[in-house]
């Protein structure tokens, strides 16, 4: 049995005990776990208890501030809809077009929202513009969702969030839900109007199709 006296003389139990044992910061990671096998909440999925990190304080502050803001010209893309089609932001210059960025296929949230553009569709067509959605989902995963919904409009892959970041979406809840934003942008590109609501997804309908009548 090891005897405490082979420890330095200069150094007590309590003291070494301390130093062995790392100090909390306000920057350490939480990990939020599922309970269950799966569960939703508006546009989060968490399943098979996966860890969620939290973010420290100074790494959420630099995401609060999306970089494509009203009078700015927003960033091109190019990514695949739900039938595999390659789509590109420029096709709709010319036109105004709603570009709606959401958490994920088949959430409450994301789905009330898909269905109420679906429902006013014909409104938006009237106003002259197009509607796109967007979301980290697959092809396959959007097609499936847009048939089960009968949604009209192209739903683009953004997988790796690549473009979310680009248009630095702002993220919900520490980081851990993707965010729900919506932009107006005129025929030539630039953004008009910024929309962030992540849990009354239909209003943003009511606010988009009250901007474009507007104009």
């Amino acid at each position: 049995m090891a005897s405490i006296s082979s420890l330095h003389t200069n150094q007590t139990l309590p003291s070494l005990l301390h130093a062995q044992t790392p100090k909390a910061t306000l920057c350490q990671n939480l990990s939020i776990l599922s309970k269950s096998s799966q569960s939703h909440f508006h546009g989060l999925k968490l399943s098979n208890v996966t860890p969620v990190s939290v973010p420290c304080r100074s790494s959420v502050k630099s995401s609060i501030f999306a970089k494509v803001s009203e009078g700015s010209l927003a960033p091109p893309f190019t990514l695949k809809d739900q039938d595999g089609k390659t789509v590109s932001l420029s096709k709709f210059k010319g036109k105004p077009v709603v570009v709606y960025f959401y958490p994920a296929d088949e959430t409450p949230g994301c789905t009330k929202q898909a269905c109420a553009f679906r429902d006013s569709y014909e409104k938006f067509k009237k106003a002259g513009a197009e509607v796109v959605g967007i979301s980290g989902d697959d092809a396959a995963s959007h097609k499936q969702f847009a048939s089960k919904y009968k949604l009209p409009f192209s739903l683009l892959s953004d997988e790796g969030n690549k473009v979310r970041k680009e248009w630095g979406v702002p993220s919900d809840l520490f980081g851990a839900l993707p965010g729900r934003q919506t932009y107006v942008l005129d025929k030539n590109g630039v953004c008009r109007l910024v929309y962030n609501n992540q849990f009354q997804p239909e209003k943003h309908i009511d606010e988009t199709l009250k901007f474009l009548k507007s104009v």
